[in-house]
């Protein structure tokens, strides 16, 4: 299934998408996609469902987060060698942890806010897990037993505030509007190889991205299991699992970043695809 949510920021309401790519209202099944509704049972009763009986939803409509109620936003870094080599940093041994803060969730069309006095926001399209089920200490063969499904992130960053604020990456991931997630969140049955995935990022036209998960250093079993030995995943949590070489830092002869008026476009086979304007950061009122 591709299961969505739709609507006003705020006031996101659940869908799923059909087969001729059309959004059905699933509100009168469950609240939100997110808590119990992206259980294993919850997702063999919505499953269950025969899409023709849903309410089509008719005319444009803004697309949400994927999933409700996440409490926590966990990335890894460093999870592509070639990303490793173009960051100037020595290849992982155990997968890089740090946060992004929900706070900076949005739907994955929504206009990315460039901070105040940024000298060097980046882009990174990523593989997004969905927890489905509770997991703590899972091992390895077990942990694709307590993912709902994947989904595509962009983990925009801020790089001068992630390495050369002090040692914690953090202060660079998860200013307002830096994690666009979405447009669906893709069941694990309807994806199938999750580690053989195209992924794609364009910045104005130009591709700069053009990478696959099969290249990921820690696949998603073993990202789930190790985050799961120094945490309890929770359901609706998302974790973003790292991005191919090509971001902005890397670009050759010199590094560029993004500014205003900057359109950035990524997708995932399979996942779906963003689309981006990148603005200027004005004071709230």
């Amino acid at each position: 299934m591709k299961l969505c949510r739709y609507g006003a920021p705020g006031a996101e309401k659940p869908g799923l998408i059909d087969a001729d790519g059309r959004i059905r209202d699933l509100s009168a099944h469950v609240a939100d996609i997110g808590g119990d509704a992206i259980g294993a049972e919850g997702l063999a009763r919505l499953a269950a469902i025969d899409p023709a009986s849903l309410p089509l939803v008719e005319g444009e409509v803004r697309y949400g987060p994927c999933v409700g109620g996440t409490r926590q936003f966990v990335a890894i870094g460093l999870n592509y060698v070639d990303h490793a080599h173009e960051s100037n940093l020595p290849i992982p041994e155990e997968p890089v942890v740090f946060n992004k803060w929900v706070s900076c969730i949005q739907g994955p069309n929504d206009p990315v806010t460039i901070p105040k006095d940024s000298k060097k926001t980046d882009w990174e399209v990523e593989l997004g897990i969905v927890i489905g089920t509770a997991a703590n200490n899972v091992a390895e063969a077990d942990a694709l037993d307590h993912v709902a499904g994947y989904c595509v992130v962009n983990d925009v960053s801020e790089r001068h505030w992630q390495t050369e604020r002090g040692m914690t990456w953090d202060k660079g991931k998860g200013f307002p509007t830096f994690g666009p997630v979405g447009p669906w969140l893709v069941t694990k049955d309807e994806v199938g190889d999750v580690q053989n995935l195209g992924m794609w990022l364009s910045v104005n036209g130009k591709k700069v991205q053009d990478g696959a998960t099969k290249t990921m250093i820690f696949d998603v079993k073993q990202i789930v299991s190790y985050l799961s030995q120094i945490m309890t995943l929770l359901p609706g949590d998302v974790i973003t699992t790292g991005t191919p070489p090509g971001v902005g830092l890397g670009q050759k002869p010199e590094p560029w970043y993004l500014k205003a008026g900057d359109v950035v476009e990524l997708g995932i086979e399979k996942l779906g695809e963003q689309r981006q304007d990148f603005v200027a950061w004005t004071p709230a009122k």
